[in-house]
């Protein structure tokens, strides 16, 4: 396989093996690799909690029955929320 890399990206791989950490470019981008493998599986994982909470929840009976007429209200205050919390980051920063 050949796949073309950015001037930046060869720069990261040779600035790698420069640093005495990996003997060949295949190194860098191998771990590079199984990294993001990592992260994706570990994503995924905590999806898949997260998932199986939410129907441990309902089956626990928590949860909130909602008509349409609540919809609306429910959507305006999940934005509120969530610009609010935006607005804190960004503050932070």
């Amino acid at each position: 396989m050949n796949v073309p890399l950015t001037p930046e990206v060869e720069k990261l791989v040779a600035d790698r093996m420069e640093s005495g950490m990996y003997s060949t470019s295949s190194e860098v981008l191998l771990e590079s690799l199984q990294l993001l493998k990592d992260r994706d599986d570990a994503r995924i994982a905590a999806l898949r909690a997260d998932i199986e909470e939410g129907f441990a929840a309902v089956e626990r009976g928590e949860y909130t029955d909602y008509d349409v007429s609540e919809v609306g209200k429910l959507a305006e205050k999940i934005k509120a929320e969530g610009r609010k919390r935006l607005a804190s980051r960004i503050i932070a920063q």
